[in-house]
């Protein structure tokens, strides 16, 4: 009786726990990665060129701190136009606060409700994030003025 008791404990208790802590974790390196992406990107983008050629630095290097996630997702950031999900960069803008300034945005996301970590509990997650895993970062750009 106690045997069966255990195995039920352990079906019932214990691994659901073990799931739900790895499901956590792993969203919690999802989102570092992707923080750390974004703050590469906006990084990236603070190098001299053209616009192009500081969007592609950007996306580039957005692409490189969030491998893989990308790897694990199967999808693939276009660098060429760096404008849609995984990486998107925008044009330069005005800056909030000194609009005679230029800003530059990179945001990274991922979909975990098409590519979760563990089968079944993207709805669950889903609740609590409600949408995509993202991350902004915004860089001021020096355009030798």
């Amino acid at each position: 009786m106690v045997t069966v008791e255990y195995a039920l404990l352990l079906m019932l208790g214990v691994i659901p726990l073990l799931m739900l802590l790895f499901t956590g974790v792993m969203m919690f390196a999802a989102q570092q990665s992707l923080s750390l992406a974004s703050a590469e990107g906006a990084r990236a983008s603070l190098r001299y060129g053209t616009t192009a050629e500081r969007r592609s630095a950007a996306c580039m290097a957005a692409k490189g701190s969030m491998e893989w996630l990308l790897t694990y997702s199967g999808s693939q950031a276009n660098c060429a136009s760096a404008d849609g999900a995984p990486v998107a960069v925008s044009q330069p803008f005005a800056c909030a606060g000194t609009p005679d300034r230029q800003c530059m945005q990179v945001t990274v996301s991922f979909d975990y409700d098409d590519h979760p970590f563990v089968p079944g509990t993207a709805t669950m997650m889903g609740w609590f994030l409600g949408r995509d895993m993202r991350s902004t970062a915004v860089a001021q750009l020096d355009l030798g003025e």
